[in-house]
């Protein structure tokens, strides 16, 4: 049988949201992408950006929803369902304010934590029994949530990305290739 996977990051469409604490998902996938020499492609009928390619040797598509954050689900379940992806292969990679910055949190089965991206793609598949990796952005708890995670990084934060991103894409790929209490293992430390 042949087993697809699909790697998905979530964030918003559009040059004034690209390196925003909420577009970190986006960036991991262009990291992979770029690892792999994969091109993301706009795809109109699945709404979004995709790659197809041999990861690790296994073959994955990458994604990126060309939908606002708490639309994202739709988008995933329409390339969930055109390229027949199991639920069980399925990664999406997601900003956490709830975590430190470059603190992973790898897990199955857990709720939304209040992500609205994550809600959107529950609803939409009628199920929380997907892997997410979710990548510590911090969080400003003086002010508004919503301005904090659509905010750029701050210049010293932004010599960690690089590193963060490169850290995730290995999670990916010990997923990939180890499966997922492996890539747990990796993930989910204390830095």
């Amino acid at each position: 049988m042949k087993r697809d996977f699909l790697i998905v990051g979530l964030g918003n469409p559009g040059k004034a949201y690209e390196k925003t604490r909420h577009n970190i998902g986006f960036r991991v996938v262009d990291e992979i992408a770029r690892e792999s020499a994969l091109t993301l492609r706009k795809k109109i009928l699945i709404n979004g950006r995709l790659a197809h390619g041999l990861i690790e040797e296994c073959s994955v598509y990458l994604f990126q929803p060309g939908t606002y954050m708490n639309l994202s689900g739709d988008a995933v379940a329409r390339v969930m369902q055109k390229f027949g992806i199991e639920i069980e292969n399925l990664l999406v990679v997601v900003d956490d304010v709830a975590l430190p910055l470059g603190q992973f949190r790898l897990k199955t089965h857990s709720s939304s934590g209040g992500h609205n991206g994550l809600k959107s793609i529950e609803d939409n598949l009628k199920t929380n029994s997907y892997a997410r990796l979710r990548i510590g952005v911090g969080d400003d708890r003086e002010g508004d949530l919503a301005s904090y995670v659509l905010a750029p990084f701050t210049p010293n934060e932004s010599k960690l990305i690089p590193e963060i991103l490169g850290r995730a894409a290995m999670i990916v790929k010990i997923w990939l290739t180890e499966g997922l209490i492996s890539a747990m293992n990796h993930a989910n430390v204390k830095i």
